[in-house]
């Protein structure tokens, strides 16, 4: 008798952009052993025709979005587009019976992206966010490590570089939601309020919906938690002193995930005090690094979203929902940022997450 067999279809795929990261995208999803690439979609002439001497003749490549999304047979679309283009097409490719995977932000408002995911659910199609961070070996491995620091104090985070300078999204929309991403996951909550300030230098005169006074260079943003945790993050692509740092300090040690520090990028710093005549003593100082597996992030992207598809399940790390909580709290910062710092409410009580509730919603997705 014939044993039956585990050879699964290839998942049929088109890509939306073959920009800066799109290239990533297709670099994985070419080479991916249970996807067939279908199309590439490109609105430079000059991009489409710089990638065609790398892939397959069978490919499509085109300028045509809705002539892609239309292929027979076509299970996915993989969307590396500006974020201002998102909803039209994660709306069309959903509405067309395909699963998504969208490069962050999912959109620019909470509201579109809640419309996203209830259109996703209605389909019954994954809506999956890339937040490449989630998916780093030193972050899923932070998650194990968060639990042996005592009990948790305070966080921050720094991301600094000499660009590169956007001229559609202030510092803080392209560069905060990496952090905010990695703490939300690590705490296992979402922040109930959020401070903003922030200083523009080099475009001034550039105004955007989210950016009406200009776009800022450099932001110091706030994060307040339901447990009471705060984390303050320090972006800037305006300063040569490149860091991507960031910390949660425990009673017991701090939890470091520096990303410049290629041999140990994640450690745990443990120290304590011991008390003697009235002074407070630091004593027990060690770096325990935290082994790692080897993997690429984006690679790991990649995987899950394909995981996701074939088993139809909702993603745990970076779903839609997931990413619509992620764009109320950008979306909050702004309104900071334009309100003069002011703290400012993230998500209404009915939508706000508490750990509990947050981690209940962990466990049945």
């Amino acid at each position: 008798m014939a044993q039956p067999s585990d050879v699964r279809s290839p998942v049929n795929i088109a890509l939306f952009g073959v920009g800066r990261w799109g290239t990533h995208l297709l670099r994985n999803f070419s080479s991916h052993p249970r996807v067939t690439l279908r199309a590439v979609v490109e609105a430079s002439p000059e991009r489409l025709a710089a990638i065609q001497p790398e892939l397959n003749d069978a490919i499509v490549l085109t300028s045509d979005w809705r002539a892609a999304m239309a292929l027979e047979g076509l299970d996915a679309c993989v969307i590396a587009t500006p974020a201002a283009t998102h909803y039209e097409l994660i709306e069309a490719a959903l509405k067309a019976g395909l699963h998504v995977l969208a490069e962050k932000p999912l959109t620019l408002d909470v509201e579109s992206a809640r419309s996203l995911c209830n259109l996703a659910q209605q389909q019954q199609r994954q809506l999956v966010i890339d937040h490449t961070y989630l998916f780093h070996s030193a972050v899923s491995e932070g998650k194990k490590a968060i639990a042996r620091l005592g009990p948790l104090r305070y966080g921050y985070a720094t991301r600094t570089h000499l660009g590169p300078v956007r001229r559609d999204v202030d510092a803080l929309w392209d560069l905060a939601i990496h952090d905010i991403a990695i703490f939300n996951h690590w705490l296992g909550e979402s922040p109930v309020r959020v401070q903003c300030q922030g200083s523009s230098w080099l475009q001034p005169d550039i105004q955007t919906p989210l950016s009406p006074h200009g776009l800022a260079d450099m932001v110091w943003c706030r994060l307040q938690y339901p447990s009471g945790f705060q984390a303050t993050i320090h972006l800037c692509w305006a300063n040569p002193d490149k860091q991507r740092r960031l910390c949660v300090v425990g009673d017991r040690a701090t939890l470091i995930f520096d990303e410049m520090n290629r041999e140990q990028p994640l450690v745990e710093q443990r120290g304590s005090f011991a008390g003697q005549d009235g002074w407070l003593t630091p004593q027990q100082m060690e770096t325990v690094p935290v082994k790692l597996p080897a993997s690429e992030p984006l690679g790991n992207v990649c995987e899950h979203f394909i995981q996701c598809v074939e088993k139809g399940v909702r993603s745990p790390v970076s779903s839609g929902e997931i990413g619509t909580e992620l764009v109320a709290v950008l979306v909050a910062l702004s309104k900071s940022l334009e309100g003069d710092g002011r703290w400012i409410d993230c998500m209404s009580k009915t939508d706000c997450m508490s750990k509990t509730d947050y981690m209940n919603k962990q466990s049945l997705l």
